[in-house]
């Protein structure tokens, strides 16, 4: 693989480049097609209306550490463009990296330097693949390791893969993730700090996770951020429960999110995030969209004060909630 140098590829933000279309870019997440092969899972997302596709390396997804790699990004590349969907890069795959733990070793372990390895290479073929962003998470803190130890190996790893991105050309969404040592926007603000605000460090949003954990209301944390987002992955989630849940089986009322969204002037991709539906991942993924079609439109044309009550009937789209 062959990363553009610096500054021969456009960083990926919100609002420039090719991505600044009217309306929302509406994408889908492979970590919930784990059962499909990678071109067939494509291949049904374009099909389905889907604009993008936030691509999770994994086994049988793009595996970075694969024989053969680069003419394996080459194809996926191609497929991409005839397709023509939108990728972002993601690196939360549960046991790519050690067969026996979820997730590990995350960037606050002892072995650390094998998770920043790892993103290197996710830069690397987010640079082939010409994607909008590669996004990553800090990882649970170990019971083993301080506080203030895991922070430093968080701010040393990051810094690491800043670099490479920089070198790359290459956008970074960090996603702060509940019960992460980043678990919040505010978690998020802190480290970017700590790395001296590099620019090509902006902010995954999780919608759920703004449900889930922020003391705001989730329109305001897409406001909050509007200026730093890279990356969007949307799903329900109930107050206080880490849990993805498809659409209108929560508590969000998404028509006024989609209008944060397009006031922010965001034309990255809004990517549905639900990992635990691979079982059903065609159905849901029909579901899904047509949720999100409704949503929109009820956010372009209801009126002012009526969003919030016009939800329900885009959340009969998704009745039968989850298997």
């Amino acid at each position: 693989m062959n990363a553009d140098p610096a500054g021969e590829r456009e960083p990926a933000t919100g609002g420039s480049g090719p991505a600044a279309a009217a309306g929302l870019r509406f994408g889908y997440g492979t970590n919930g097609f784990a059962n499909h092969r990678l071109g067939d899972a494509l291949a049904l997302l374009a099909d389905l209306g889907y604009q993008g596709v936030a691509l999770t390396l994994d086994h049988d997804h793009l595996d970075p550490y694969a024989a053969g790699l680069p003419g394996k990004v080459a194809r996926v590349a191609d497929q991409l463009r005839d397709l023509d969907l939108a990728v972002v890069v993601e690196t939360g795959a549960r046991y790519l990296l050690d067969p026996w733990h979820k997730h590990a070793p995350t960037l606050l372990h002892d072995t650390a330097s094998r998770r920043v390895d790892f993103l290197r290479r996710a830069v690397a073929i987010g640079a082939d693949l010409g994607a909008e962003a590669v996004s990553f998470w800090s990882g649970v803190r170990p019971a083993d390791v301080d506080d203030a130890i895991a922070w430093d190996r968080l701010v040393a790893g990051c810094a690491t893969v800043v670099e490479a991105a920089d070198a790359a050309g290459v956008t970074l969404g960090f996603e702060p993730e509940p019960g992460m040592l980043v678990a919040d926007i505010a978690g998020w603000w802190r480290l970017r700090d700590a790395l001296g605000r590099p620019d090509r460090f902006g902010i995954t949003l999780d919608i759920g996770h703004c449900r889930c954990l922020e003391p705001v209301p989730v329109p305001q944390c897409v406001t909050d951020v509007a200026a730093h987002l890279v990356n969007v992955q949307i799903d329900d989630m109930r107050r206080g429960v880490h849990e993805h849940l498809e659409f209108g089986t929560g508590e969000i009322d998404f028509p006024p999110v989609l209008a944060a969204l397009d006031a922010a002037g965001y034309r990255g991709l809004v990517a549905v995030e639900l990992p635990r539906h691979s079982h059903a991942a065609p159905a849901v993924a029909a579901r899904s969209i047509e949720f999100l079609r409704s949503a929109e439109l009820q956010a372009r044309t209801g009126p002012a004060g009526t969003a919030s009550a016009g939800t329900d009937s885009a959340r009969t789209v998704a009745e039968g909630g989850q298997p």
